[in-house]
């Protein structure tokens, strides 16, 4: 703890100095799983990468004290060996605690306990002038809940108490296959009101043909065990499809439950398989497992930000009411034709009837509704570069109109006043001025593209116009991006950290 205490200080005295310049700073956190590009710079940035330590488990009391750049898969794996898990767990192994907190998150566990944030209690948080504070559910929590999904523009948080629940060894994992949305929202609604159902997700194949997926945590395997972590396994939305294109009256499978909770991370979802499609490569068994290291998301993230791809797929989560479903999934299936398309079922407080109706603290419950569904809406988007930009708005726009959300990992094309007329911007500017963060990016700033930036740039310079034809040229740009994973290191800035174990425990 007196490191992290010795950590934090330095910190908060690097921040002071930015502060009293009044000179904005990012934050290098040593990955991301984002899809936006990396805009810090070396020297107006501070390295917070090596809170990266687990520093207490309490099972008595079910909590984690986590430092924001643990990853999922070592605080699962931290907590499991103390017979606890957290309710909400990302699916992809190096998504940090810091990162689903002041990001948007949630996974298939979030019908229950609502987004991530909604797990966190406790807060320490270097505020933009340096002064370490804390929030919690009782004390400043609105500093708390305004800290939530705000992309660290009131602070650096830099410890996080996490609830925790008991763990079982297996997840029994139901398929359910359905044939419209009409069918997977009635099964959705039925499975999320079961006391017993730990875990609610869908995947849709062809607009007439998905799955619905259920999870009961067990001690006991019921049915074979069905691993999903190794090379050799299956990629989970491949083996789900092929249950649901051979049905039986057995549908049901014991997964061990860390291979259930990064059950997407091989292939990331199924967007590895563009890769494949895109080095003209076979798509079968046998290149999957040769490939498998490049296949996980760490590697993929790697390789996405290194080659540019992001600005060439439309990769977006978003929710809307249950009632604009079937609408919005008409409108996708109609504008794009992507599938798969991954179901999530959200609630929005999660158990806590204190915490704001969503991210940053949004509008009025009334306006939005107690439960989302999520649609993962990721594949290949338009070639040219407005087209895409369009392609993206578009769907912004039928968000708005539904009264649904966007998380903001991805890309964002919202022009300022429609990025706020979907947030309390008032509360916000005033969370900022009450915690002297207003010299800090905006949530708005860290998250938009400026496309007429981008075109003044290739305007004004012939070297940026000539880089973009050459990273045009197939496949100069996508060999590049894997190049670049497999020589390994962090894709931000030339650093690597080893990830820490947990110091102590209780109970």
């Amino acid at each position: 703890m007196n490191t992290h205490k010795d950590t934090v200080a330095a910190i908060a005295a690097q921040v002071r100095q930015f502060y009293d310049r009044r000179e904005p700073f990012r934050v290098y956190h040593g990955s991301t799983n984002s899809t936006r590009p990396s805009q810090r710079q070396k020297d107006r940035m501070v390295d917070i990468s090596n809170l990266n330590q687990i520093l207490e488990i309490d099972t008595q009391a079910k909590y984690a004290l986590v430092e924001p750049n643990v990853p999922m898969d070592a605080l699962v794996e931290g907590t499991l060996r103390h017979g606890m898990v957290p309710p909400v767990v990302m699916e992809f192994p190096g998504i940090t605690a810091g990162g689903g907190f002041a990001g948007t998150a949630g996974e298939s566990s979030s019908f229950r306990y609502g987004f991530f944030d909604r797990t966190v209690t406790w807060i320490e948080i270097v505020l933009a002038d340096g002064e370490i504070q804390t929030a919690s559910t009782t004390q400043n929590p609105e500093l708390l809940y305004g800290s939530a999904s705000s992309f660290g523009t009131l602070g650096i948080t830099t410890l996080l108490k996490i609830e925790l629940r008991e763990a079982r060894t297996y997840v029994e994992l139901s398929y359910w296959p359905i044939a419209s949305m009409t069918e997977a929202l009635e099964k959705i609604e039925e499975k999320t009101q079961d006391p017993e159902t730990d875990y609610v997700d869908g995947i849709i194949f062809a607009a007439n043909k998905g799955v619905i997926c259920t999870g009961r945590l067990r001690d006991e395997p019921r049915g074979r065990v069905q691993r999903f972590s190794r090379a050799s396994d299956p990629w989970f939305y491949l083996h789900a499809q092929k249950l649901v294109n051979a049905p039986s009256d057995l549908m049901i499978e014991s997964i061990l439950l860390k291979d259930y909770l990064f059950r997407y991370d091989r292939g990331g979802f199924w967007m590895g398989a563009y890769a494949f499609k895109y080095f003209i490569t076979p798509f079968n068994r046998i290149t999957r497992q040769l490939l498998d290291y490049f296949m996980r998301t760490r590697v993929m993230y790697h390789a996405l930000h290194k080659s540019g791809h992001s600005k060439q797929y439309i990769i977006q989560d978003v929710a809307v009411p249950y009632p604009a479903a079937n609408e919005f999934f008409d409108f996708v299936d109609q504008s794009f034709g992507h599938y798969p398309l991954w179901l999530c079922p959200f609630r929005q407080r999660g158990q806590s009837p204190q915490s704001p109706c969503g991210p940053l603290a949004e509008k009025p419950a009334s306006r939005y509704p107690e439960m989302l569904l999520n649609f993962g809406v990721w594949g290949p988007g338009p070639k040219e570069r407005r087209a895409f930009v369009e392609a993206n708005r578009r769907l912004e726009h039928k968000i708005e109109d539904l009264n649904g959300r966007k998380w903001l990992y991805a890309h964002t094309y919202n022009t300022e006043e429609e990025f706020w007329n979907m947030y309390d911007r008032k509360s916000y500017d005033a969370l900022r001025a009450k915690y002297n963060a207003t010299y800090l990016p905006t949530i708005y700033d860290k998250v938009k593209v400026d496309v007429d930036a981008e075109e003044r740039a290739m305007q004004e310079s012939w070297v940026i116009w000539l880089l973009a034809l050459f990273w045009s040229i197939w496949p100069l740009s996508g060999l590049y991006g894997v190049y670049s994973a497999a020589m390994g290191g962090n894709y931000l800035l030339p650093r690597q950290k080893r990830w820490g174990r947990v110091q102590k425990s209780k109970g």
